[in-house]
């Protein structure tokens, strides 16, 4: 079973329709972040939408079309707090 932390920067995004969603950038625990030809702003895909990954290429339970309109191109907001941000929340 891949993790997260398996993936590595570079490796394509692709929907399940197999057309290109664009090119990890970046990984975190929860999310990939995926930089998009022609597009100002990366798209932060959760990983619960990651159906499987295969020759450096993380394929996603839904279309491209579907993934660049479902608001991933702002960072989720539910992530788990850092613990820096805990620290200022208890001064």
């Amino acid at each position: 079973q891949m993790r997260m932390t398996d993936f590595q920067v570079g490796w394509v995004v692709l929907g399940n329709d197999g057309r290109r969603v664009g090119t990890v950038k970046g990984v975190t625990p929860h999310y990939i972040v995926t930089a998009r030809p022609g597009f100002a702003t990366d798209l932060y895909v959760p990983a619960s939408f990651i159906a499987n990954v295969e020759h450096e290429a993380i394929h996603l339970n839904l279309t491209q079309s579907d993934a660049s309109q479902m608001g991933w191109d702002q960072p989720p907001r539910d992530d788990e707090a850092e613990p820096e941000d805990d620290l200022h929340r208890h001064v």
